[in-house]
Formats: C-alpha cells, sequence, structure tokens
C-alpha cells in the first residue's frame, strides 16, 4: 500500500474527528484536526479581548498571530490540543468557543497562517486531515477526499449529547441555531468557503451507525491505496 493523503472535509459535528481518528488509528496514519487549531485561535482572541460585542479586533489578532504555537500532544492514546505549551482540549470544545469559531476561521490572514502549518504538518504524507477546505485549498492534489454531510437537526443532536457528556448543560435550540450559522458562515466566506472538490466522495452519514461509517471509510482507504 501506497502512503496517501486522506482529506476529510465537510459540515460541523457530521463525525469527521470520530471517523478521521479512528482510521488513523487502524491504519497507522498521523491525524491532523484543523478545526480544533481554529479553535485554538478563538480561544487565544477571546482570552486576549480581541472578541467583544462590536466584532473582532482582527489587527490586534494579526499583530499577535506569530504569538500563536499551536501544536498536538498524545496520552492513553487520545489526542489533545497545545496552545502556547498549554492543554487546551476541554477549553476549546466548549459553547464559547463553538459560537465564535466560524467567524475567526473567516479570517484571511488567519486561514493563510493555518493552512501554511497544516501543509508542513501533512508534507511527508500518510495523513488525514479533517476540516472544512482540505481537499480544495489546503492538500488539492490528495490522493482520497471525502466529504461528510449530515442533516443539520441530526449534527445538533450529536453535538448537544457531546456537550452533555462533557457536563455542560446546553438547550437544545441553541446548539441547531449554532450548527445552521457556522454553516452559513462556512459556506460563505470569501476565503477558502466550504465546498465539495470536484473529486470528493460524498458520505451522507445521518442514519449510519459508527461501525458502518468506519468500514465504508476503509473501503475507500483500500481503493485509494491501492491504485
Amino acid at each position: 500500500m501506497k502512503k496517501i493523503i486522506i482529506a476529510m472535509d465537510g459540515h460541523s459535528s457530521c463525525g469527521k474527528s470520530t471517523m478521521a481518528k479512528a482510521l488513523a488509528k487502524a491504519i497507522g496514519y498521523t491525524y491532523i484536526d484543523t478545526g480544533a487549531m481554529y479553535r485554538a485561535v478563538t480561544l487565544y482572541a477571546m482570552r486576549r479581548g480581541f472578541i467583544g460585542p462590536g466584532g473582532i479586533d482582527e489587527e490586534s489578532l494579526r499583530r499577535e498571530m506569530p504569538l500563536i504555537k499551536i501544536s498536538f500532544g498524545h496520552e492513553n492514546g487520545q489526542q489533545y490540543t497545545i496552545l502556547n505549551g498549554e492543554n487546551v482540549e476541554r477549553q476549546i470544545r466548549g459553547m464559547e468557543v463553538s459560537s465564535h469559531v466560524s467567524p475567526i476561521s473567516a479570517i484571511g490572514f488567519v486561514r493563510e497562517a493555518m493552512v501554511e502549518l497544516q501543509r508542513e504538518m501533512g508534507s511527508k504524507g500518510a495523513i488525514i486531515m479533517d476540516g472544512r477546505d482540505i481537499g480544495t485549498t489546503v492538500f488539492p492534489n490528495a490522493e482520497l477526499k471525502i466529504f461528510v454531510t449530515a442533516s443539520d437537526e441530526i449534527r445538533a443532536r450529536r453535538r448537544f449529547d457531546e456537550l452533555e457528556m462533557k457536563g455542560e448543560h446546553p438547550v437544545y435550540e441553541d446548539v441547531l441555531k449554532n450548527v445552521r450559522e457556522r454553516d452559513y458562515i462556512d459556506s460563505h466566506r470569501a476565503v477558502s468557503p466550504l465546498r465539495k472538490a470536484d473529486d470528493a466522495i460524498v458520505l451522507d452519514n445521518s442514519n449510519m451507525t459508527i461501525p458502518e461509517q468506519d468500514k465504508w471509510l476503509m473501503d475507500q482507504y483500500l481503493k485509494a491505496a491501492a491504485d
């Protein structure tokens, strides 16, 4: 089997990360969660007071982008996100970060910095990277491109359940509103909007179990790596 780049794009809360992590573990590839990278930038901006009622202080964020260092660590078989030396995995998954991550991700200089870092991380191949613009912008020549989607109601329910499992007390209607808002912002931003690459394979997992998803993705990998 040749070592390939697998690009997984799609809407928020449709299970991309769960699928990508499982496949990476099964085939010994490196998994890169690009969504976590944008969440880390968002958390940094929130902590520095760059996000307020009047919007985002883009100039201040631009000045401090070189100070933002993002990497990944592993513990007990789990990957976590590191922001300037701090494990911020739990902090970046909350609703407050979720409500601001799409506007931050839409900023051109933020995307440029993250794309450069993502290309550097994936330069040696044998990686699975998920996000919004992996197959269209980051790795347009990836050997396997998957575009994952599901109904917004199902995605909101999945996100709601995930937040509850973490001890939070979300309101389903708020989660659904956030999912729909993120869809709109991600699809309409000027820089690298969310869209399906022309050569991507579409997976609608609205009514699939996790084992069914994993088998489907493994089959696609085996075909692509054998070509």
